[in-house]
């Protein structure tokens, strides 16, 4: 073997210094990942940043066991509502309704038919007929509530919702255990109206009390079988 010429190395130390330089692809493909990176930062950031809804409220009495919607201040709609036949307050482990202002956090149950049984707020895909025998289970939509005061500060990890149920007999009577129970249809209806972060003001005193503009001989014809809603 002649001399200059190792066993496994060049001659040419041109040929080695291309060698050893970095290859473009690898320079491409790092930046490539970087753009990506960014990419995905920039649409979690503007996801975060959804404006919550404070164009409606909802206020709840508890003494009337109805709901009352409003649209900028305007009544919008009023609905039956069933709250607990424990009481009110928010202890920790309690069957109680809680009091106060409330916001909605989360809306479970896009697209999903009247009577869809929902366990651990995840469809079990098993539909229930309203006022089904010995059946009471969470059904057609859920608006899980967040307290937004001390009186009401639990009410998340409590589970408060207002959801759907087949008992649609005891709409408007205080029969839940904890949660404001609506119809399948009106709570359809009500979380197609409202948005996250929407107020939800839970009271135990007549809606004429803390509804502006809204009286008890405002269009009071609703029973326990039928919805007013105005349009």
């Amino acid at each position: 073997m002649k001399a200059g010429f190792a066993k496994g190395r060049s001659s040419s130390p041109l040929f080695d210094a291309k060698k050893s330089a970095p290859s473009a692809p690898n320079l491409k493909s790092s930046a490539e990942s970087s753009i990506h990176l960014a990419c995905l930062l920039i649409t979690f950031f503007l996801g975060s940043c959804v404006a919550p809804d404070a164009q409606h409220r909802v206020v709840i009495s508890t003494r009337e066991q109805r709901v009352a919607v409003l649209d900028r201040g305007n009544l919008l709609a009023l609905y039956p509502v069933s709250t607990s036949k424990f009481g009110l307050g928010d202890w920790p482990r309690s069957c109680c309704t809680p009091l106060g202002k409330l916001e909605i956090a989360q809306k479970i149950g896009d697209g999903a038919p009247p009577g869809a049984v929902f366990k651990d707020r995840r469809r079990t895909g098993e539909i229930v007929a309203s006022d089904s025998p010995g059946r009471d289970p969470i059904v057609t939509r859920i608006l899980w509530l967040r307290g937004r005061q001390p009186q009401n500060a639990n009410a998340f990890r409590r589970d408060i919702y207002i959801h759907g149920t087949p008992e649609e007999r005891n709409i408007g009577l205080p029969v839940s255990y904890g949660c404001i129970r609506m119809r399948s249809r009106d709570i359809i209806n009500l979380y197609d109206i409202v948005g996250l972060g929407a107020e939800v003001t839970i009271v135990d005193a007549p809606l004429a009390a803390v509804v502006p503009g809204f009286s008890s001989g405002t269009q009071m014809a609703e029973t326990n079988s039928a919805t007013m809603v105005i349009r």
